[in-house]
């Protein structure tokens, strides 16, 4: 019998909050056309993991609610020297948006944004002013789903959740309400696929949990071309890579952030039904 190798993929605990298993199914179905044996972990207590030819961060969803945990588990994963995937450093670089502004001193557009220590009236109206913007969205710099992401028009009260925190401070995008967020995902490099995604009538959120909604999509050479530039800042390449953008108000794509940990692939909508995922990953045991 060929040897199979066992991929780790880590996964919520028991109680978390969202339905992950549908995905996880699709990425497992892919996996195992690579030929891998494909096994969970809870990222949290993932326990002994040197048994593994690789591990994946594929569904540590929740991480940025447990920040410290998160950080001692990358840690943890570097000094065991264990084969992980995508690298630890580009796990770490992602898990804080700070990159954002690594990203735009490289000569990317990406969305304006304006980072405050402690988040306070004064904050958000010097934050207005360097946009040159008067309705913003706030959110953390390590942040996943929406979670802390807030529309804030002017004279709006600060959300309580965000007062005296660390936040990002961006403009409300144009293109998020008239053509939707667009994604682009790459396995080895190579564009995979590309979806937009458009959030519930008075909504700005496009995520499925907040009545978002998505449709296959024809990445256009500027939107291939803004997302290689972006990915190539990245301290390595990525095996897997969504890379998520919007318009201004005349169109321009800017980056909204690389999601690099555990983003949702939404290998539905890839033409090969995630072939080439799983050949990328596939890939990585070699590399």
């Amino acid at each position: 019998m060929p040897f199979q190798p066992r991929v780790a993929i880590l996964v919520p605990a028991p109680d978390y909050y969202e339905k992950w298993q549908p995905a996880f199914a699709r990425k497992a179905v892919a996996l195992a056309a690579a030929g891998l044996i494909v096994e969970q972990r809870v990222w949290s207590d993932p326990g002994d993991l040197s048994g593994y030819d690789l591990v994946l961060p594929l569904f540590a969803w929740g991480y940025q609610r447990d920040v410290a945990a998160w950080y001692a588990l990358l840690d943890r994963l570097e000094a065991e020297a264990l084969p992980v995937a995508n690298p630890v450093p580009v796990l770490r670089w992602n898990s804080d948006k700070a990159y954002l502004a690594e990203l735009g001193a490289a000569g990317v557009a990406v969305v304006p944004t304006v980072e405050v220590a402690m988040l306070d009236n004064a904050a958000l109206m010097d934050a207005r002013a360097a946009l040159g913007v008067e309705e913003v969205v706030i959110k953390p710099a390590i942040s996943g789903g929406a979670d802390g992401t807030h529309r804030i028009a002017l004279g709006a009260t600060i959300p309580a959740d965000a007062l005296g925190q660390r936040r990002l401070v961006q403009p409300l995008m144009a293109g998020i309400l008239t053509e939707g967020e667009v994604s682009l995902f790459f396995f080895a490099g190579k564009l995979s696929h590309a979806i937009v995604k458009r959030p519930a009538s008075g909504d700005f959120r496009v995520q499925e949990q907040f009545g978002g909604r998505e449709s296959a999509w024809d990445a256009s050479d500027a939107a291939q071309a803004l997302a290689a530039a972006a990915l190539a800042v990245a301290p390595a390449l990525p095996v897997y890579a969504r890379v998520d953008m919007v318009g201004d108000a005349a169109g321009r794509l800017h980056i909204m952030e690389l999601e690099l940990i555990e983003p949702s692939l939404f290998l539905h909508h890839a033409p090969d039904k995630g072939a080439a995922f799983g050949h990328a990953v596939a890939g990585a045991l070699v590399g």
